[in-house]
């Protein structure tokens, strides 16, 4: 299954390592299928509050995200932008071809008439 990582960058000092951590990045993730999904461009916000951007990095795998993101071409350009970007950041595995969330909504309803 796919899996995703999904940043959501807030509060950015301008700063030249940003700019070398964007110039290398795609060769960190490229070995492992990863491919931008979304970088930084305009969103609308419908409820809430969503400050700052974006970024989205999808892989053919978990396995591969995680290794990505440990991998020593990663870790070694993480600090250029932990230096001068806050945010949060996760990987989230998608769902299968077809998901449907039948059985899920089955079990939400059985826990309901346990209470």
């Amino acid at each position: 299954m796919p899996a995703y990582v999904i940043a959501h960058l807030q509060e950015a000092t301008a700063h030249p390592d940003i700019a070398e951590y964007v110039e290398r990045l795609p060769a960190t993730f490229a070995p492992y299928g990863g491919r931008y999904l979304v970088h930084a461009t305009p969103h609308e916000v419908k409820e809430g509050t969503w400050p700052g951007h974006v970024v989205m990095i999808g892989f053919p795998t978990l396995a591969q995200a995680r290794t990505w993101w440990d991998s020593p071409a990663y870790r070694e350009i993480a600090p250029l932008r932990s230096r001068h970007i806050k945010g949060d950041i996760i990987i989230v595995e998608g769902v299968p071809e077809g998901y449907e969330p039948t059985a899920m909504v089955q079990a939400m309803r059985q826990g309901f008439a346990a209470d």
